[in-house]
């Protein structure tokens, strides 16, 4: 599609846009391969953001087509789900949850299966990235306090969080967008996500309770230094308990499940419904709630919409993806999806790997292979995924170190290991 530059006199013809839109999708994608761009104070969201405005200021796109570029049923989607993980989050009823599971008189193999349990769970329905957030403080606790080896339980949350996410197309953006872009029903997607999600968190737990290292010693002696106590308990607490605020959260969120699997009612119009039906509160102001959402991912979504729109504008992606066929890689083939989509989760993250390689699936079936494969990706490197490091962050605040190193013990295997039962369950399910 040819677009009139008639701010850029320099530009003449179709082929000099293509070269601008290429170098600003490039740049975009390097900035979300490296976390932002060198000697800038830019993240992700930045870079993206900035790259929407490079080529509606550039003229590459009108106002209007940068609008229509973007999934509106996508970004109602998450930002309903954030308002109702909020809820629940101001009720403390993830941190009541961890907190009870924590008083279980269970043994270390025990515990550990617990709160992979727990953490995959509610991170199937709620955002992944909320539930590592209220999760992570308490666990670390946890693990000072009965001198357990903490890295093998906050890895272990971040990995059982991640995993979880993949049971259904609300658990993180990345299958809401494939949810929203290719209409899948949610109750079939269950059905076909669930089983091989639930046997990955069994393999998560016999490899941390199990595997090499799971009889390492606690970092620490008989009494936990007083450093690392005195950091774990100046970690902020979570909101107290208020079992109506909860009740209330619950509620919305099981109507909306309800909603999903029994109704042809489109999802971002329910949970956004629900989500107004949350915001009328006496309890929580607005802004308290606001405060909860996350903006910047919004942001992200959008500026890279707008900056995919213009690339596939270009037809070289479509030439690409072309080309790949004729040397006989088709994207449409189980296979070359679940090798490349590993690949690009890990080289510019899964939202922006996502966002790809949605324009050139066809099948529902390739929509699950790239919902799971995206998803399970990101428990590979530290980087991998935004709820690896939001639990290394807080554990640092607790005074525990979680390199990528030590990140990787864990990771790399379960990881692969994980792939590999998700491509069995496809290919014994096609």
């Amino acid at each position: 599609m040819a677009f009139n530059l008639p701010d850029l006199p320099a530009l003449r013809g179709h082929g000099a846009v293509d070269w601008v839109i290429v170098a600003i999708f490039t740049t975009v994608y390097v900035g979300m391969f490296l976390g932002g761009l060198p000697r800038l104070k830019l993240d992700r969201a930045g870079v993206a953001l900035l790259g929407a405005i490079a080529m509606i200021g550039l003229g590459v796109l009108s106002t209007e087509q940068a609008a229509k570029s973007v999934d509106l049923p996508t970004l109602l989607l998450l930002f309903s789900f954030m308002v109702v993980s909020a809820q629940m989050r101001l009720g403390g009823f993830y941190s009541a949850v961890t907190r009870r599971v924590a008083a279980l008189p269970l043994s270390r193999a025990g515990l550990l299966a617990a709160l992979i349990s727990v953490a995959g769970a509610l991170s199937a329905i709620f955002s992944n990235d909320i539930v590592c957030l209220a999760m992570t403080p308490v666990v670390a606790r946890l693990c000072l306090q009965r001198k357990l080896p903490p890295v093998p339980f906050l890895v272990g949350l971040a990995c059982a969080a991640n995993i979880g996410s993949a049971a259904t197309l609300i658990g993180n953006p990345q299958n809401m967008l494939i949810g929203s872009v290719m209409q899948l029903p949610f109750g079939a997607y269950v059905r076909q996500a669930l089983p091989p999600v639930t046997l990955c968190l069994l393999a998560l737990w016999l490899w941390l309770a199990w595997g090499p290292g799971a009889r390492a010693p606690a970092p620490f002696g008989p009494e936990a230094p007083r450093s690392g106590l005195a950091a774990a308990r100046a970690v902020p607490d979570e909101p107290p308990f208020d079992g109506w605020q909860t009740a209330k959260g619950l509620a919305v969120a099981a109507a909306l499940l309800a909603v999903f699997l029994f109704t042809a009612w489109p999802r971002e119009v329910a949970a956004l419904v629900g989500a107004g039906v949350l915001l009328l509160s006496r309890r929580f102001h607005s802004s308290q709630v606001m405060s909860f959402v996350d903006w910047e991912l919004l942001v992200l979504f959008i500026g890279l919409f707008v900056v995919n729109h213009a690339f596939e504008s270009t037809g070289l992606a479509a030439q690409a993806v072309a080309w790949m066929a004729g040397q006989g890689v088709h994207l449409a083939d189980a296979g070359p999806l679940f090798a490349v989509g590993v690949a690009l989760s890990n080289l510019v993250s899964n939202v922006p790997a996502v966002m790809l390689l949605l324009p050139h699936l066809e099948t529902p079936a390739a929509g699950v292979t790239l919902a799971l494969v995206s998803t399970l990706a990101g428990n590979l490197l530290l980087v991998g995924s935004i709820a690896n490091l939001i639990v290394v962050d807080l554990a640092r605040d607790a005074g525990i170190a979680i390199d990528w190193k030590a990140h990787a013990v864990t990771g790399v295997p379960v990881t692969l290991g994980t792939l590999v039962i998700v491509w069995g369950w496809l290919r014994w399910t096609a």
